[in-house]
């Protein structure tokens, strides 16, 4: 029979000593030097330099060492002695790169060159920079913009985003995706329609007053961890955690804060969660239904005997709008189906709805576990729902709080990176720049993607990231990216995007956040925005690993330059040299936002830039927050098939977006591979496997397209029934493009129909 014991995983806790020697394998690595080292001291802090990791708040008053594991190994792996310049493309063709793992290409270290791809030799070859932007320009020009993609990674500065964004309607284009499309575009959507605003109410200071912080679908261990200090505290202070995630997360169970000395001496640790449940992955709306359920069932106990509220009626009455239709669907939902797309029992529901119950004050926390399902949409709104239920959005230490990924993911947006005009304030762009903005909506990753299967793109110009690892699809895309007119990547290490290369292509090297960005105006700072809709500012103090390297800006700035026609309103060698006139501009076009911008970026713990519905102002289309009515308490969009199995795609706790630093996942007991499927011992013996047993994944879709990963190796591994779970971006290809939520088009990695072919 199955045995659960015999499933891999991670008996410590979260941080202590794991965490310290997670950081020492990439010390031993990268051969870091001391200089190096120094920067994780300045890491996060007023006047320091803010991390390129995850988007975490930065407190007003640090911790000794304001990084984590995360932060540090971002920082050093940017920091590496490793280069990767013209010798090393003279030595290896692209044809050879291909063949190449993710974390050999990256671990080859620091692009030092502008390199052009020359198709005769399939090498890489250097060129000046200004041969390169006058060739880009030309290509530009020579297209229609509105076959042109402008696509942006997480992780450039508000100076940067704004400046691309400008180029791209300059230019002639909406066409501005970024990595927050394949994320919390969810968020922007759902949030936007239910209480007015795209981001996340809450702040920093919320967690020392709240009473429960309800989880569902978010990693804090491995993607955010420096979040295990406000939750740790907020533990021991009497708070209750409640954890809803198809994958028991190391960090989300226990903690050892590795700056206690105390902790990692006695190897002690500090419970998070009281309450864990494993939802079926696409069972969210389920128990989000179901803990509605419970509330309102003590609501009625309590009114019949005592005329007391559990609701917080009045401000129903005074703020939203759709309560009553809710309540009629919430109490016509039927328990066993809701145990049936849960995947729960009623009573673990009913245990967890009495903590929100008997809460005052409760923080709803999620991640891209409710964002990446096809109707991710209802999971986000239903969510909302429940916080509104008890008037959880507005006052302190209560929100809804989406955990955003990467350094800037929600800056970019903030200062003009979007496909859709109207959120972007065009009447202000108009009056400043003295230009018609186009009006018509843009490509977002999942239409680019569609339009360069189609063949439909001339140009794809990508401003950091990983864009054809991180996608859905991805080897149907790759196929057809040689046939782009235009390919320009502008990145710090050499990546899987960098060899699938257009007619002509350029590959333009720029510093990293920590190095020093010398311009005419002197040296340059540049700012960033937390997860929390905090502005920040970022000192940069260590050299650059390359002479030939320029900054982002200045390679934005050069290309808009040589491509677009002159503007006695633009001012890009101007910009360059002095960033503080970029911020001139943002705090021009939103001034509401970010007014005196220059004297408040370096405010301890970042100025904040304000959220209506925090104040109880809610934008929407009644002027109240809105209650709305899930199409389904179904996340997925699939129904149950003999054989069919629901993929998870993970990240490993060394790995961050398509970053990877090495083969351990330390949390889940897994060593020295990324080729794993991930199955309870009773799914194992359910579909006939034995443990290390190498498979085949395909996908189980119905568009008549054979996806399919071959190579992977059976792990028993702690999970709920029907699923499966692997390594994103390994398993993407099983993701079609047409699998995504269906008011975002976020690609939906977390419920994917798949089979096991042995």
């Amino acid at each position: 029979m199955a045995d659960r014991s015999d499933t891999v995983g991670y008996d410590d806790p979260a941080g202590g000593w794991g965490s310290v020697k997670g950081m020492s394998k990439i010390l031993a690595k990268e051969r870091n030097r001391p200089a190096a080292l120094a920067q994780l001291a300045r890491q996060n802090k007023p006047k320091g330099f803010m991390c390129t990791s995850c988007a975490w708040g930065k407190p007003a008053e640090p911790h000794p060492f304001e990084f984590c594991e995360n932060g540090a190994k971002a920082t050093l792996w940017d920091l590496t002695p490793n280069r990767c310049g013209p010798d090393f493309f003279a030595k290896h063709s692209v044809t050879e790169l291909k063949g190449w793992k993710d974390f050999d290409l990256e671990h080859e270290g620091r692009l030092t060159h502008p390199m052009r791809y020359h198709h005769a030799t399939d090498h890489y070859v250097e060129c000046s920079w200004d041969e390169a932007f006058a060739a880009i320009g030309a290509e530009l020009k020579a297209i229609d913009p509105k076959k042109a993609i402008f696509y942006a990674s997480g992780r450039a500065s508000l100076e940067t985003s704004y400046l691309f964004a400008l180029f791209g309607r300059l230019y002639g284009h909406n066409n501005l995706p970024d990595s927050s499309n394949m994320c919390h575009e969810t968020t922007s959507v759902a949030l936007k329609k239910t209480i007015g605003a795209p981001v996340g109410t809450s702040v920093l200071d919320d967690f020392e007053h709240c009473d429960a912080i309800f989880f569902f679908g978010q990693n804090t261990g491995s993607n955010s961890p420096r979040f295990l200090h406000p939750l740790r505290d907020a533990v021991k202070r009497g708070c209750k955690i409640v954890t809803f995630n198809p994958v028991k997360e190391p960090g989300l169970i226990a903690f050892t804060d590795p700056q206690n000395p105390i902790e990692m001496a006695t190897r002690t640790s500090t419970p998070i969660s009281s309450q864990y449940h494993q939802v079926r992955p696409g069972g969210d709306v389920a128990v989000l239904i179901g803990l509605a359920k419970h509330v309102f069932a003590v609501e009625d106990a309590s009114w019949a005997a005592n005329k007391v509220h559990v609701l917080d009626v009045d401000f129903i009455a005074q703020h939203t709008h759709g309560f009553d239709a809710f309540e009629t669907m919430v109490r016509a939902t039927d328990w066993a189906d809701i145990e049936r797309e849960s995947g729960l029992t009623r009573s673990a529901i009913e245990a967890a709805g009495q903590v929100y119950v008997e809460a005052d004050r409760t923080i709803g926390i999620y991640g891209m576990g409710l964002t990446q399902q096809v109707h991710g949409y209802d999971n986000v709104a239903t969510y909302v729902n429940l916080m509104l239920m008890k008037g959880n959005i507005g006052r302190d230490g209560t929100g809804i709080s989406p955990v955003r990924g990467h350094s800037n993911v929600q800056g970019q947006r903030t200062v003009g990176i979007s496909e859709k005009p109207e959120l972007v304030p065009m009447d202000r762009l108009r009056e400043l720049y003295d230009f018609e903005p186009p009006m018509d909506h843009g490509h977002n990753t999942v239409t680019a993607a569609e339009a360069i299967l189609s063949r439909d793109i001339d140009a794809f110009v990508s401003l950091g990231g990983n864009f054809l690892r991180a996608i859905p699809d991805l080897e149907r895309v790759e196929a057809a990216w040689p046939d782009i007119r235009l390919t320009v990547q502008i990145a710090t290490k050499l990546n899987r995007s960098h060899l699938i290369n257009g007619k002509v292509a350029y590959l333009l090297p720029c510093l990293v956040r920590t190095e020093v960005d010398q311009q005419a105006g002197g040296e340059q700072i540049v700012t960033i925005e937390d997860t929390f809709s905090h502005i920040h500012g970022s000192i940069a103090t260590h050299p650059p690993a390359s002479e030939h390297l320029k900054s982002e800006v200045a390679i934005v700035a050069g290309i808009a330059k040589a491509t677009l026609p002159p503007n006695p309103n633009v001012h890009w060698d101007e910009w360059t040299g002095d960033y503080a006139k970029i911020r001139k501009l943002i705090e021009a076009t939103y001034p509401e936002e970010f007014h005196d911008f220059e004297n408040r970026m370096f405010q301890p713990g970042g100025f904040y830039r304000g959220n209506p519905a925090r104040e109880r102002v809610w934008k929407t289309e009644s002027g109240k927050a809105e209650f709305t009515i899930p199409k389904t308490l179904s996340g997925t969009a699939i129904e149950d098939a003999p054989g069919r199995l629901r993929l998870i795609t993970l990240r490993s706790n060394d790995q961050f977006n398509t970053t990877i630093y090495g083969y351990d996942d330390r949390f889940r007991g897994i060593s020295g591979t990324r080729d794993v499927l991930l199955l309870s011992p009773k799914e194992i013996e359910r579909a006939g496997l034995h443990k290390g047993q190498v498979v085949t994944l395909v996908g189980d879709g119905d568009d008549g397209i054979d996806r399919r990963v071959r190579g992977l190796k059976i792990i028993p591994f702690d999970l709920p029934d029907g699923c499966i779970a692997g390594y994103y971006p390994e398993l993407n290809p099983l993701i079609p493009l047409g699998w995504h939520d269906i008011e975002s088009k976020t690609p939906a990695g977390k419920a994917v129909p798949v089979r096991i072919e042995a």
